[in-house]
């Protein structure tokens, strides 16, 4: 037995050895960042052992864990948007035993699961701050008695994790592809590892994404605001253009800024940022820059980057913008609080049309389906609480009644195909849409992702420094596509050092 757990803990070094110098999704610029290599291919799932059998997951050990960690589940999160998730909805679900404890403001937290207290190990992700923090808790996790159980991560460097060997493979954690049956395939391929094929991690949620509209501007400019009829107008880039035009006309921005309509286009690549070791631009990259740089001399957009309080501001009611391409958890985080006049209360009673632009956006298909961002929960190897750790995931991914539950109560799309129908079937509304039931159009648009042969572990890095680097373009700063990408090319093999490029 000793020298089993000898010869685990060997693989497990070996494994977050690797991972942790990839840093594949990092954005960071320090020297270790620039020597990562970017593909790390001694996943967790290929670690055998002497006879070459497969170790499984859950059996790879460091040092022993404490008492202390034994009897806490540590998570790694950046916000706590899945912590409010499973406050309010994993007791609906689970059969485990649960502390509770009321709040202030009157909502309940889970303090303990079968006698195991939770502790909230929360990040900003400021400066990729989030990344760095988990980075250095997953290299220490063989040596350290206090143990890391689950982590969250985002698709542009999920990658970066699955394939780093830290994460616990679903299977091991008795996760079945039946539990998993409803969830969109796109969800699964993000979190896959690209050795092995094995799935590291699952989301509550699928993100397509659709264009919601002002529905006051559409009615003035196009003399509708019914959806399947603006739809028309938006039907492809062409349309989209021309009805760009008419908003101008009227002194309306088709859409708020620079990097507006990115994820359309850069979402339906036909191949990743990275082949190899090599950069590479994907023409549907190069078509956004083209046509940003066409609306902006145009005056189609204000000229605003994504975040900023100019960006935030023209989603008032009277902002001037007619449009933005947000995905499902855009109308809750951002639209919903950066239109109304009045925060909404608790109790929703200023939820209504006239509280700003409250009931007064819609939404529609747009040119091209894609998606953006998401969440995926994630079990780190040699988690001592692997038990709970499962039992969450299963609850908040697969049941069927939870993710109802939740698109109900958080307006979430969840990835869930079952439970979407049964609302969609139900005479789903959204008050915020002016009642529209939207879920139809986001089930569309989600059964159109596909991410087959367009993931790489740098997606992150690649998405941020072009964007910064075309912004340059955009404003007059370069004089040119081409000195803009000998910016891009400059600050990307900056980041990562064993990178070559290819335009």
């Amino acid at each position: 037995m000793t020298n089993l757990k000898k010869m685990l803990a060997g693989a497990l070094c070996l494994c977050m050895a690797g991972s942790m110098l990839t840093a594949c999704g990092s954005d960071k610029d320090d020297s270790s960042s620039k020597k990562s290599s970017g593909s790390n291919n001694n996943g967790s799932a290929g670690a055998t052992d002497e006879n070459g059998d497969r170790i499984a997951t859950t059996d790879m050990h460091g040092a022993e864990s404490s008492e202390e960690s034994k009897n806490t589940l540590n998570i790694y999160c950046w916000n706590t948007e899945f912590k409010s998730r499973l406050d309010k909805y994993y007791p609906q679900g689970t059969s485990l035993d649960l502390e509770t404890n009321t709040l202030d403001d009157g909502t309940t937290e889970i303090t303990a699961i079968n006698g195991v207290k939770l502790n909230w190990v929360q990040i900003e992700n400021e400066g990729n701050a989030y990344q760095t923090k988990l980075d250095d808790a997953l290299q220490a996790q063989k040596d350290s008695d206090n143990k890391v159980d689950m982590f969250l991560m985002e698709a542009d460097y999920a990658l970066k994790y699955a394939n780093g060997g830290v994460a616990l493979t679903v299977t091991d954690l008795g996760i079945t592809e039946d539990d998993m049956s409803q969830m969109y395939q796109y969800t699964k391929d993000v979190a896959t590892e690209t050795a092995t094929g094995e799935l590291k991690g699952v989301s509550w949620q699928a993100t397509p994404g659709l264009f919601m509209y002002n529905a006051n501007y559409a009615q003035e400019v196009l003399g509708t605001d019914d959806p399947a009829e603006v739809q028309e107008y938006v039907k492809d880039w062409d349309a989209f253009k021309e009805t760009a035009a008419k908003m101008k006309e009227a002194g309306i921005f088709m859409v708020s800024g620079y990097d507006d309509t990115y994820r359309c286009f850069s979402n339906n690549v036909t191949s990743p940022w990275v082949d190899g070791e090599t950069i590479k631009i994907d023409p549907q990259i190069k078509a956004w820059v083209d046509q940003t740089k066409e609306y902006t001399d145009a005056g189609y957009n204000n000229g605003t980057s994504l975040w900023d309080s100019a960006w935030a501001a023209g989603q008032k009611i009277d902002g001037k913008v007619f449009g933005y391409f947000y995905s499902t958890w855009g109308i809750p985080f951002c639209l919903l609080p950066n239109t109304v006049d009045e925060e909404i209360k608790a109790d929703g009673s200023n939820a209504v049309e006239g509280n700003g632009g409250y009931g007064r956006w819609r939404a529609c298909e747009g040119p091209q389906a894609y998606f953006w961002g998401g969440t995926w929960i994630c079990g780190a190897i040699d988690s001592d609480n692997t038990d709970i750790v499962a039992d969450i995931m299963k609850v908040m991914t697969c049941n069927k009644d939870v993710a109802k539950a939740i698109t109900e109560g958080e307006q979430d799309y969840t990835n869930n195909k079952a439970a979407i129908q049964e609302l969609i079937d139900g005479g789903y509304s959204n008050p915020f849409l002016g009642g529209q039931n939207h879920l139809a159009l986001l089930t569309s648009a989600a059964d159109k992702i596909d991410l087959s042969n367009k993931l790489s572990a740098y997606d992150q890095g690649c998405n941020e420094k072009f964007q910064a680097a075309m912004k340059e373009y955009f404003v007059g700063n370069l004089d040119s596509y081409e000195a803009a990408l000998e910016q891009f090319k400059t600050d990307i093999t900056a980041t990562y050092g064993n990178l070559s490029t290819d335009f």
